[in-house]
């Protein structure tokens, strides 16, 4: 593991912010030394397309931060730096980088408890929230469930907004990581893929071009009764009463590709699961 005290930080930090708390900062740790891993492959692998003039990264500049909370529990939330990184004959990659750290998504179906199983057919649905996302400009955005797998259970805003509306609760033994299960899946050595060997995790990345967050996208299945199934899909349509924040959606998996179609961790999640199933791995 990289330590973060051999970072080539750029002084003095912007007002507010303390070099301890900084390299305290878990996403900038996980930034960095999947970064020192991958600018290291370059030495050691004499295919690399860098090896005959590796880059290097050779310093940091913190421009701006985020805490969330409030004083004394305040905790840094966002991240924005500028990474210098050449090579010996002075080029550069792009280095602006949004640092604030993996999340999880969540693609929760629900079907009748008297199915034959592999008869779900239209009768599968699919759990949608509906909420104000400001960076997207949208006071009502339609997105896959998000939040953390946090001591045992799927958490956050979502997942109480499950649990309130559902009573479900998901357990993290009741869940199945879709994205390692599609990463088990590549050969590497007739696809040509180094995420392995830069240690990145099975997760897709939304924003790539600029921000370091990766999402594992999870599965959750659950057998209801076709009543209360029948009830949940005439009332959870995405409306909210009046000042309420976040509500559910519930979706016909065939449908799915169009109500979340603005969603990047949902159509990562349908493709995952058609993909697994067509592999039978589902």
């Amino acid at each position: 593991m990289s330590s973060v005290e051999e970072l080539p930080l750029e002084l003095p930090l912007p007002e507010g912010l303390t070099e301890e708390r900084l390299r305290e900062f878990s996403p900038l740790k996980g930034w960095y030394t999947t970064l020192k891993r991958s600018l290291e492959l370059q030495h050691t692998n004499s295919t690399h397309p860098f090896h005959e003039d590796p880059y290097a990264l050779r310093s940091i500049k913190v421009q701006s931060f985020d805490f969330f909370g409030h004083p004394p529990r305040q905790r840094l939330g966002f991240l924005k730096l500028t990474a210098k990184i050449t090579n010996n004959a002075g080029e550069a990659l792009p280095g602006s980088v949004f640092l604030r750290g993996p999340s999880v998504a969540m693609l929760v179906m629900l079907l009748p408890d008297d199915l034959p199983l592999g008869e779900e057919g239209d009768e599968r649905y699919v759990v949608l929230t509906v909420q104000a996302r400001i960076p997207a400009g949208s006071l009502e955005f339609v997105e896959l469930p998000a939040g953390m797998v946090d001591e045992g259970t799927f958490s956050g805003t979502a997942a109480r907004e499950i649990h309130e509306e559902l009573g479900l609760e998901i357990a993290a033994s009741e869940l199945r990581n879709l994205s390692e299960m599609a990463a088990a899946t590549v050969d590497t050595g007739s696809t040509g893929d180094k995420s392995k060997g830069e240690g990145l995790p099975a997760a897709m990345y939304p924003s790539a071009g600029g921000c370091d967050e990766y999402i594992p996208i999870f599965m959750h299945e659950r057998r209801v009764p076709r009543e209360t199934l029948k009830e949940w899909a005439g009332k959870l349509t995405g409306l909210r009463d009046h000042g309420e924040k976040i509500t559910l959606k519930l979706v016909k998996m065939k449908d799915l590709w169009r109500e979340g179609g603005r969603d990047a961790k949902c159509l990562a999640a349908l493709a995952l699961w058609e993909g697994l199933r067509r592999e039978n791995k589902l």
